[in-house]
């Protein structure tokens, strides 16, 4: 059997080395356009900031390393330019030539293209591969570069601006959303802005860039709000577009992405997998996830079904992720509220501030959570934020997903405990008890945007509590004495608990309803309202 593998980064080479692991006979070749395969494109923009130090470190696995230990022929530089699914036959382009090669098997494995929107030029770069890395990196030194522009606030922008930031240049990150880092909703997103900003870097939302001019690290960029400034250099990072020209007079789109059956087939003996094509969400609709981890699953997947080994695993990707911004970790999974209002999904959230750790032990750090999840429980899609184990909640939730639990499994998730490492109830468990009495009808909740003028609210901190500040308006009984109040409060009005994080507000309302009064807890207390004040 002769399979052939176009693309030898994430999708191919793992595709690639699991199959010679199944089938020790099947002659494999994997055709890479550029110069190097199975490099760490993850990890690219951590060269420029000099925490990888060695190029050599960016080769997960060389061409030379595959065929010596997976006997796999690794055909670097070589571009595959057609695809005859009748004629199981495919044209490559090399530095002499055009040659055909057939196959028995097909993978599909090209990847995405970073996205340009016509800008370019000298001192103009992507961090696509390592070869951008290292162009990028010599015209910073060769030309003294000290400003950098940097287009898209995703993960690969974050990255590197904080990356160019430790390089020690100013870095301006303009992005054309209203918030940075789209997995996250919008009250998270400032807190990672408030972050790139504390140090010192730019950055401007609502803002595209309109065009680029200059050479030799002296830059002109126009923004689209027609201001400008000088820089010597400027890294698009604005998204990538699934590479699926190869297929696509034979293959089915999904917005540029390949739509593949479940065991990853879009054609004859034809397959795919990685960022070049679609998957499937929570709900089982397609979608794009170009993400380094369902890529290499994808490619074992399509490795095992060539094999003989029906695999339908990968299909359904949450897309859980992390992000380092400095001292902090962003984490998600799964939906976000921004894709289920555009959606029109049903939904209810939770949130939660709990400490990463138990709060007696020493050097604890507060995490913000939010739990999006359905009216039957079912969980949706999770967000953390904070400077310890925020992804490891993320983890854990995403885990639970994959089995299709609700809010109710995170409620009795049972989690490694040890006051250095969590707490007895640990931040999972936390959203779990807040998520699962909202659906009980326990608590009702509110959150920011929802209150209004005929609210009273309640803020039951302590008065020492009050000079961070509070709600306008708000009302202040401290819950220790709340009981020998209650004729303080109207009885014709929604009584809305604040408090700093949401959980004195929730011992409040189980006060107030059980004593006739119509009350809500006001999620996050203050803590989320001035997060909400900032959006």
């Amino acid at each position: 059997m002769k399979v052939v593998i176009v693309g030898g980064v994430a999708g191919g080479a793992s595709a690639a080395t699991r199959l010679r692991r199944l089938d020790e006979r099947a002659e494999i070749v994997i055709l890479e356009r550029g110069d190097m395969v199975s490099y760490a494109n993850c990890g690219l923009p951590y060269y420029l900031g000099g925490v990888i130090s060695e190029k050599s470190s960016l080769s997960v696995a060389t061409p030379e390393f595959l065929k010596k230990r997976f006997n796999i022929d690794v055909r670097v530089r070589s571009e595959a330019v057609k695809i005859d699914p009748e004629a199981h036959a495919v044209t490559v382009r090399d530095e002499n030539g055009e040659y055909v090669l057939k196959y028995d098997k097909l993978v599909l494995a090209t990847g995405a293209e970073a996205n340009t929107f016509g800008l370019g030029g000298d001192g103009v770069f992507v961090l696509k591969d390592v070869a951008d890395t290292l162009a990028l990196d010599d015209y910073v030194t060769r030309h003294g570069v000290e400003k950098v522009v940097v287009a898209g606030g995703g993960f690969i922008g974050v990255e590197t601006a904080e990356n160019l930031k430790e390089r020690g240049l100013d870095v301006i990150m303009a992005e054309f959303q209203p918030h940075i880092l789209p997995p996250l909703d919008p009250e998270f997103a400032v807190v990672c802005e408030d972050e790139l900003r504390s140090r010192g870097i730019d950055v401007r939302t609502g803002l595209g860039i309109k065009s680029i001019t200059g050479k030799d690290g002296k830059l002109t960029v126009t923004f689209t709000d027609s201001s400008v400034t000088e820089a010597g250099a400027a890294v698009l990072a604005t998204g990538v577009t699934p590479r699926s020209g190869l297929v696509k007079d034979f293959a089915k789109l999904f917005a540029g992405a390949v739509l593949t059956d479940p065991d990853f087939t879009l054609a004859e003996d034809v397959y795919a997998a990685g960022d070049v094509i679609a998957v499937k969400d929570s709900f089982g609709r397609d979608t794009k996830v170009p993400l380094a981890g369902p890529a290499n699953r994808q490619g074992r997947s399509v490795a095992n079904n060539i094999a003989g080994i029906p695999d339908q695993n990968g299909k359904r990707v949450f897309g859980a992720s992390v992000v380092k911004i400095f001292d902090i970790a962003a984490a998600s999974v799964g939906k976000n509220e921004k894709a289920l209002k555009a959606s029109g999904d049903a939904y209810l959230k939770a949130y939660a501030f709990p400490m990463s750790h138990a709060g007696y032990y020493p050097g604890g750090k507060q995490l913000k959570m939010k739990l999006l999840f359905a009216p039957d429980g079912k969980i949706l899609g999770a967000q953390a934020i904070g400077e310890q184990f925020a992804e490891k909640q993320i983890d854990v939730i995403s885990a639970v997903m994959h089995f299709g639990g609700t809010v109710y499994d995170l409620e009795q998730a049972e989690l490694c405990y040890a006051p250095p490492f969590n707490s007895a109830k640990s931040p999972v468990n936390m959203l779990g008890f807040i998520a699962a009495n909202i659906l009980s009808g326990l608590c009702p909740t509110v959150y920011p945007e929802d209150l209004t003028e005929d609210d009273f609210v309640l803020d039951v901190r302590n008065p020492s509590e009050l000079r961070v500040g509070g709600i306008p308006g708000a009302v202040n009984i401290p819950l220790d004495s709340l009981r020998e109040n209650l004729d303080k409060l109207p009885r014709d009005k929604r009584i809305v608990a604040s408090c700093a994080v949401g959980l004195r507000g929730y011992l409040a309302v189980r006060i107030l309803l059980q004593n006739g009064f119509n009350a809500s807890n006001l999620s996050g207390g203050y803590s989320l309202y001035r997060l909400y004040k900032r959006i």
